[in-house]
């Protein structure tokens, strides 16, 4: 990406013990899991996240594109989950040393819409089941952050075809390199 190293990745994980985190944060069996296991669960990978991949890559210059972060979290365990935003960010601040994107892409979409895709994707995790409500508060969060912060957020109509959604980005992530 114009002569930058890149690194992609995604939370939770990106790392191995991330991945093992996944597993057990999306576990259909784990329903019973309460809101702040949820919230630590989901810092854990994100410190460990961190430390082996965003960090040294950081380090050397790269330019890091990640599906998810501390947004995420803020929006689920905040506003669908209803943890106090005090409780997440003091946490978050822990796990990450306050580290935070330079942007990030919304890509919006009426909950419905996601639910049926995930539906026809076979997508049936522990997230995936909850109640339409629940998707609707968390967009709602996804929302009020990028209204708190319209020079990060740069938000995305993912109702769009993919080739447009794509392009959007794309053109977003080169004038900013071009910035740089």
């Amino acid at each position: 990406m114009r002569g930058h190293e890149v690194v992609a990745t995604f939370e939770p994980g990106g790392t191995e013990i991330g991945k093992r985190l996944r597993e057990i944060l999306l576990d259909n069996n784990c329903k019973q899991m309460s809101p702040l296991t949820e919230l630590l669960l989901y810092n854990a990978a994100r410190a460990q996240h961190l430390a082996e991949v965003i960090s040294p890559a950081i380090g050397r210059g790269a330019v890091v594109i990640t599906d998810r972060f501390t947004d995420s979290t803020l929006a689920y365990q905040c506003y669908g989950r209803g943890l106090e935003e005090s409780l997440v960010m003091e946490i978050d601040k822990t796990a990450t040393g306050g580290l935070r994107p330079d942007i990030t892409f919304l890509l919006d979409l009426p909950p419905g819409i996601g639910l049926k895709r995930n539906e026809e994707a076979s997508k049936t995790d522990r997230f995936e089941l909850e109640p339409l409500v629940f998707h609707a508060k968390v967009r709602r969060g996804f929302l009020e952050l990028a209204e708190r912060e319209p020079a990060r957020f740069k938000l995305i109509d993912a109702t769009a075809d993919t080739a447009s959604v794509t392009n959007q980005i794309t053109a977003e992530i080169d004038r900013r390199l071009r910035c740089r």
